[in-house]
């Protein structure tokens, strides 16, 4: 009984968040000169079923898995559940790891938020609207992206950063203590060099222009995402000293899952952090 009660949930779930949004299917977003892979990625983008006169904000997800792991199909709630309430939700692929290094996976970041910036008024977006979010590598990717100046972009035409559980946020540290090996494929994504390390670390590049941070960490989650966090939230809080990460009683993968569900609290924490940051 209580099985067949979830299912009828699920099911009403699906049938709520598909009728209230509407989901665009493998967008090419990198340039032909940008990509030496057979299968360039490609990303989806969700919209409100139902348009409306003013452009919506809109929201990049970036999926985790350890920077060797994941696709963008796997979170097509999550850019639904974003959709049916009024936010378009852009979710990419990009190459991973040992097909790529961390740098190349950034710069593929870096292409779909420019293309998001350039292309999204077709789908009633605002171009000037723009957030970025991540769970896991995908925190650490999204937040890079913007943050280390070396990939061009103007950290004040990022609206916000929203952190779920991010991980490598200082990865410098942490490889400092644990050198990478080819275990999950880390020499490849991170090099052996120390100054790379530091490179890939968005802590070390907060600064009066980082755009504001929600920050969500999991009190059950990997210590070192703990570690990580706790150091990032030091350094960010000389420039956003209001920034206090919500803890939740959740580990790391249900730190994101949590957003499959239309309920979560969560869309109204984000969508009031977001409205707060309109520019």
């Amino acid at each position: 009984m209580r099985f067949s009660f979830f299912i009828i949930v699920l099911l009403n779930a699906l049938l709520l968040v598909n009728c209230g949004s509407k989901k665009n299917t493998d967008i090419s977003y990198l340039n032909t000169t940008d990509t030496n892979t057979v299968n360039p990625p490609q990303l989806n983008v969700f919209v409100p079923r139902k348009s409306t006169a003013t452009p919506a904000p809109v929201l990049i997800f970036v999926h985790g898995g350890n920077w060797n792991s994941g696709r963008k199909g796997t979170y097509d709630l999550l850019g639904r559940n974003f959709a049916s309430k009024g936010v378009i939700t852009v979710i990419p692929d990009y190459t991973l790891s040992p097909d790529a290094t961390y740098d190349d996976m950034t710069r593929q970041i870096v292409s779909a938020i420019q293309w998001t910036k350039k292309n999204i008024s077709q789908y009633n977006g605002d171009p000037n609207q723009i957030f970025i979010t991540g769970h896991s590598a995908g925190g650490h990717l999204g937040a890079l992206a913007v943050m280390n100046p070396k990939y061009g972009l103007d950290p004040k035409s990022i609206s916000g950063i929203i952190l779920n559980d991010a991980a490598g946020l200082d990865m410098k540290n942490y490889l400092e203590g644990n050198p990478p090996t080819t275990k999950d494929d880390y020499l490849t994504t991170w090099t052996s060099n120390p100054a790379q390390w530091k490179d890939a670390s968005p802590i070390y590049f907060l600064n009066k222009n980082t755009p504001p941070f929600l920050i969500y960490v999991g009190d059950k989650t990997y210590n070192s995402i703990k570690v990580a966090n706790s150091r990032f939230v030091t350094a960010l809080q000389p420039f956003q000293p209001e920034v206090t990460p919500i803890r939740l009683n959740k580990k790391h993968v249900p730190m994101v899952l949590q957003y499959f569900s239309p309920w979560s609290n969560r869309f109204d924490e984000i969508i009031d952090f977001m409205k707060s940051n309109l520019k």
